[in-house]
C-alpha cells in the first residue's frame, strides 16, 4: 500500500515537472510598475484595471501565437525611482520581460536607463518597455532607446495642440502656469512659454508655480496667487491628486479662469469640480468618453460600456486611457508579426507599425519610437445634451470636442539618434 502511495506521489511530482513549464510558456506576463499605494494610488489602480481589461479581451479572442494568454502582474513603485528599480528586479526575477509604466517621468527615466544597462549585459534575457503616460520629450529625443516605446503624445505635442487652439482665442490675455516640480512639470512650463511667445506674443505669462509631486494637500494658496495675478487662463500638466485638488480649490474659490490641462478630464478631476467646470475646464487627450457619440462608433461605445460594467459599475472611475487599448493591441500585433515573445523581436516588429484605431490610423514612428496619433481638445459640457451622452464620475458632466488634431499635425521633429542591436 505504501509503495502505491509513493508511486502516486511520484507520478504527481513528475506531472508537475512536466506541466508547470508548459503553463509558463503559454502565459505572456507584463510587469505593470506604477503607484498602487500613496497619494497617486488611484491613478495607478485605474491603469492596472485598464491593462487587465484589455488583456482579458485579447485572451477571450484566443490570445496570440495560437493560444498564448496575457497576464498583467502589478508592482507598486509608489512613484519612486528607487522603488521602481527594486520592483524591476523583482519582475526580472519572475522571468517577466515586458514592462509597462506611465506615471512619473522621473520613474520612466530610471526605467529607461536600467533597462538599457540590463539588456546590454544580458543579451539573451532582454526587456522591452511600453510607456503609456510618461511624456517628457527627451525620452524620444536625446534619451531615446531601442527598448522604449511611448504610446502617449509627449509634452511638446500636447502643448502645441493647446497653444494652437489658444492662438485663435483673442480674449485670452494673461496665462498662469501651474505644474509639478520635477522634470515633467518643468517641460510643460518651458514648452508653454516658448510656444505662446511664438504664436501669441501679446499674451503675458503672469505666474509660473511649481509644487512637490503628491505632497500638497491644499491648493488654495496657489489658487489665491492665480486670482491675484489677474490670469484669465491656466495651463497645467498636473495629474492624479495634484490635478483634482487644484481644480477643487479653484471651484471653492470661485476662480473663473479657463483651464487647459493634460489630465483634467478623469481620475478624480471631474468629481472635484463637477458642473463648475462646464465651459471652463479643457483637456488635450487621444480619447474621451463621449467620443464614440461624436463619431458614431458603436463598437467603441460597447468597449467602453463593457469596461464600465466590469470595473466601474457605479461610474466612479470610468474608462480613461484610450491609449492603453492601443498599447495592448499593437503589442499583440507585434508578437504575431514577429512570431516571438522575445523583447528584441517585438521591438523590431513594433518599429514603424501602423495600426487602425476606432478614430484613425496611428503609427509607431521608427526613428524615435513615438506614437503619432490624432489628438482632441475637449471641454466640460452638461451630460445628456447633443453628443454628450455619458457623464464622468457621476457628475452630470461629460466632454465635447472643440478641436480634433489629425495625427500628421501632432507630429514633432525628433533629435533621436537611436542605437539598434543586430537583428
Amino acid at each position: 500500500m505504501l509503495n502505491k502511495v509513493f508511486a502516486i506521489f511520484a507520478i504527481m511530482a513528475l506531472a508537475l515537472v512536466i506541466t508547470v513549464p508548459v503553463m509558463a510558456e503559454d502565459t505572456i506576463k507584463i510587469a505593470y510598475i506604477d503607484p498602487l499605494s500613496g497619494a497617486m494610488a488611484g491613478v495607478g489602480d485605474a491603469g492596472y484595471k485598464h491593462f487587465q481589461y484589455n488583456a482579458e479581451l485579447l485572451n477571450a479572442a484566443g490570445g496570440v501565437l495560437g493560444g498564448k494568454k496575457f497576464e498583467i502582474v502589478p508592482f507598486d513603485n509608489k512613484v519612486s525611482p528607487q522603488d521602481t528599480l527594486i520592483q524591476l528586479k523583482n519582475a526580472i526575477d519572475q522571468d517577466i520581460r515586458i514592462v509597462a509604466q506611465g506615471n512619473g517621468s522621473s520613474v520612466a527615466g530610471a526605467l529607461i536607463e536600467a533597462i538599457n544597462k540590463h539588456n546590454e549585459r544580458n543579451p539573451d534575457n532582454q526587456l522591452i518597455y511600453l510607456n503609456y503616460a510618461a511624456v517628457t520629450p527627451s525620452f524620444t529625443n536625446e534619451q531615446c532607446s531601442f527598448w522604449h516605446f511611448r504610446f502617449d503624445a509627449h509634452v511638446d505635442m500636447k502643448i502645441a495642440a493647446i497653444t494652437n487652439y489658444i492662438k485663435g482665442q483673442k480674449d485670452i490675455k494673461k496665462v498662469y502656469l501651474m505644474n509639478q516640480d520635477y522634470v515633467f512639470g518643468h517641460a510643460v512650463s518651458d514648452a508653454s512659454k516658448a510656444m505662446l511667445k511664438e504664436k501669441r506674443p501679446d499674451i503675458k505669462i503672469v505666474g509660473d508655480s511649481f509644487t512637490p509631486l503628491g505632497k500638497v494637500k491644499d491648493f488654495s494658496p496657489y489658487v489665491a496667487k492665480i486670482q491675484a495675478s489677474g490670469a484669465d487662463t491656466v495651463i497645467s500638466g498636473n495629474w492624479g491628486a495634484d490635478m483634482s485638488l487644484l481644480v477643487k480649490a479653484a471651484k471653492d474659490a470661485g476662480l473663473k479662469a479657463q483651464f487647459y490641462t493634460f489630465y483634467g478630464n478623469g481620475l478624480g478631476a471631474p468629481k472635484a469640480i463637477g458642473e463648475a467646470g462646464i465651459g471652463i475646464l479643457n483637456s488635450v487627450t487621444e480619447w474621451h468618453l463621449d467620443l464614440n457619440q461624436e463619431e458614431k462608433n458603436a463598437e467603441d461605445e460597447k468597449f467602453f460600456l463593457d469596461y464600465q460594467e466590469k470595473y466601474s459599475s457605479r461610474g466612479e472611475v470610468p474608462y480613461y486611457y484610450g491609449r492603453i487599448g492601443t498599447t495592448m493591441q499593437m503589442l499583440a500585433a507585434a508578437i504575431e508579426k514577429a512570431h516571438s515573445t522575445k523583447a528584441k523581436d517585438i521591438a523590431y516588429a513594433l518599429e514603424g507599425m501602423e495600426y487602425q484605431t476606432p478614430y484613425g490610423k496611428v503609427t509607431m514612428r521608427a526613428e524615435d519610437h513615438q506614437l503619432i496619433q490624432p489628438l482632441y481638445i475637449s471641454t466640460y459640457a452638461k451630460a445628456g445634451q447633443g453628443t454628450v451622452k455619458y457623464d464622468a464620475e457621476n457628475t452630470g458632466v461629460g466632454f465635447k470636442t472643440i478641436q480634433r488634431i489629425e495625427a500628421a499635425d501632432t507630429a514633432m521633429p525628433t533629435t533621436c539618434k537611436m542605437e539598434r542591436p543586430e537583428k
